[in-house]
């Protein structure tokens, strides 16, 4: 067992541009201050990613600076008969910080206005607000949302993670169980959200990152007789010697765990999937319903992306040893190449 996890406030990285101490944390204990970073600008990658998952469909956002490139975007995603998504993107060229992200995940708010995409992210007392205009968003038509993420006071995953190289770290938060609330327009249908089934999941990042990476990461949240549970899984995110990112969240409460490995079919990622841990505490099968790919490649970017989404069976075990029986759980599992 190696998760060590950090309780004293601090800045995440010392006069060198490296962090101080790696590990896990149960919020930003970490100060992050863009300032201290000593790589150069146009590897500094900084993100929101918000997911909002309701009854047979889902709804994604990203507002991003990855240095030398932004990249804006709406997903919609159905799981019925005939299961569809449409993901659209709007390109930044060396945005490199003049998007003036904010530095913690509960102060500022992050709005971006450029030809057909009016998009914020905003907050407010114990919640979280999204707001999207996308004109154009496809074949025409526009796509537009208010959602409302509901945060208590509850535990979250923060993990603060050096990469094998000078000057490169990941800093991240992921905030599940966000209870959602609002509603979702396109082509003249409405989604609507229920905060007693739906919930939203927050991906906080900000770092520097090595040229070529390939990560798996898997995320989902349920609502388990008036009990709320999530899960965060993955690795590939740089050294996690000093911890990993494997959680568990029952009623506010993070139970953390070792190791999870994703086994994943070789030859298609629309079989079924397993999940296996070191400590015998996330046990699952993974049905897949669709698959949301994409593929660029720039000769110096290249992008392979496969977040499929489908359904969880299985069990997980609480700190206490309370087991969580969970079944057809609608959730996510990823793998992802960048060389960027």
């Amino acid at each position: 067992m190696r998760n060590h996890e950090v309780t004293q406030k601090q800045l995440l990285l010392d006069l060198q541009g490296e962090i101080g101490e790696p590990g896990w944390a149960r919020s930003q204990i970490w100060d992050y201050k863009r300032s201290m970073i000593r790589a150069p600008k146009f590897r500094i990658k900084e993100w929101d990613y918000y997911l909002v998952m309701g009854q047979g469909f889902a709804l994604a956002f990203t507002l991003s600076d990855d240095g030398y490139v932004g990249l804006q975007s709406v997903s919609l995603l159905e799981f019925g008969e005939k299961p569809w998504e449409h993901t659209e993107t709007i390109l930044d060229v060396f945005p490199m910080g003049k998007m003036y992200f904010p530095e913690n995940s509960s102060q500022g708010d992050i709005r971006y206005q450029k030809g057909r995409l009016n998009m914020a992210f905003t907050l407010g007392d114990h919640q979280r607000h999204i707001t999207c205009n996308f004109e154009d968003f496809y074949e025409g038509k526009p796509f537009t949302c208010d959602i409302t993420l509901a945060q208590p006071d509850m535990d979250t995953m923060v993990i603060a993670t050096p990469w094998d190289k000078k000057h490169a770290f990941y800093y991240n938060q992921k905030i599940n169980c966000m209870r959602a609330s609002g509603e979702a327009t396109f082509d003249g249908k409405t989604y609507k959200l229920d905060p007693k089934t739906d919930f939203g999941t927050l991906d906080w990042g900000r770092g520097v990152w090595t040229y070529d990476n390939t990560w798996n990461w898997g995320s989902g949240n349920l609502d388990i007789d008036g009990h709320t549970f999530g899960f965060n899984i993955g690795y590939g995110f740089g050294n996690t010697s000093a911890a990993t990112e494997n959680i568990l969240f029952y009623d506010g409460i993070a139970h953390k765990l070792d190791d999870v490995t994703f086994h994943i079919p070789e030859d298609s990622y629309m079989k079924p999937w397993k999940f296996t841990s070191s400590d015998g505490r996330f046990e699952m099968d993974f049905v897949p319903v669709l698959d949301r790919a994409a593929k660029m490649d720039f000769k110096v970017i290249v992008s392979d992306q496969h977040q499929v989404f489908g359904k969880l069976s299985g069990t997980a075990i609480l700190d206490d040893g309370t087991k969580i029986t969970v079944k057809d759980m609608m959730c996510f599992a990823e793998r992802v190449h960048n060389r960027y």
